[in-house]
């Protein structure tokens, strides 16, 4: 008796493969806005950071010299505004996240029905721009504020002092500007956390502070480590709350590279100025996820 044969369809191709291709299809407008928007601009930057004055200085050209020199003469002329610079964003860093956990903590457990109104506030200051919440900072820390009217009113205060043009309010200007980004993070770890957990936690005899700290505390690490890097590697580079709230004493790095570039037209100090900011911070972030562990980070 004769077996029919019969042949077998073309294989479809693998669901594997189908995903793969549709994944590169999504990621390729991104990709592409990286690279024209961040690579490119970065190479540019690399390669302005090595350049010297070209002999006809007065039209501002430079050449292309590979003075690599321009990154170490930038940080000698301007290590106190570098210093200055980590010195405020971890002051601010520290107490964007005193002020934040409490206000993640009262919103993802005590709240209740308050909840979405204020995720709302804590969302609202973006509604506005950066700039214009940093001048309503100059108008409630000046001379005519509440803040100093109350201070002098209960004598903590000279009738002629002041708290605009320091450091103090530069340090409350950063905090104010980035304590979103502290707590949203936070809240998000924070509403994350199955509430079972901590009524086992009082179940097996633990109180309030033993089960913040053995249960709370490390299950919102993952938000504690985000909110930290999101406030300080912005307040890093800030300038606007130096420029506003501040004076020349209180000058960060920002300002500096603002002035380079549109000032003094001095392109390469700029740039090399940029590059060591850039580097800096990352090494600061690479330790900091290293000692938190990346794990914390998922």
């Amino acid at each position: 008796m004769a077996i029919a044969h019969v042949s077998a369809p073309d294989a479809p191709i693998a669901p594997e493969k189908k995903s793969k291709k549709f994944a590169y299809i999504l990621l390729a407008p991104g990709l592409l806005w990286l690279l024209i928007f961040f690579a490119f601009p970065l190479i540019n930057l690399a390669e302005t950071s090595t350049k010297t004055p070209a002999p006809t200085f007065e039209t501002g050209e430079f050449v292309q010299t590979f003075r690599f020199m321009n990154f170490l003469d930038a940080f000698v002329d301007n290590q106190e505004q570098f210093y200055r610079s980590f010195i405020y964003a971890l002051l601010a860093t520290l107490l964007a996240l005193a002020i934040a956990y409490p206000l993640a903590y009262a919103m993802a457990f005590r709240a209740g029905a308050w909840k979405n109104f204020l995720l709302i506030m804590v969302i609202a200051p973006f509604f506005t721009s950066f700039l214009l919440r940093t001048l309503a900072w100059k108008q409630i820390l000046g001379a005519e504020g509440p803040v100093v009217s109350t201070l002098q009113f209960i004598g903590l205060m000279s009738p002629d002092g002041t708290i605009t043009a320091t450091a103090f309010s530069v340090i409350m200007g950063l905090t104010y500007n980035f304590l979103p980004f502290m707590t949203l993070p936070i809240y998000a770890s924070l509403d994350r956390i199955d509430y079972r957990l901590l009524e086992a936690s009082g179940d097996l005899y633990a109180n309030g502070a033993t089960t913040f700290r053995r249960v709370t505390l490390p299950l919102s690490m993952p938000g504690v480590v985000a909110g930290t890097l999101l406030t300080f590697i912005p307040a890093s580079g800030d300038y606007i709350n130096a420029q506003l709230l501040g004076n020349p004493d209180n000058y960060m790095i920002g300002n500096v590279i603002n002035s380079r570039f549109f000032r003094v037209v001095d392109y390469p100090t700029a740039a090399s100025l940029s590059f060591l900011l850039m580097a800096t911070i990352l090494i600061v972030v690479v330790i900091y996820i290293r000692r938190a562990g990346t794990d914390e980070l998922v």
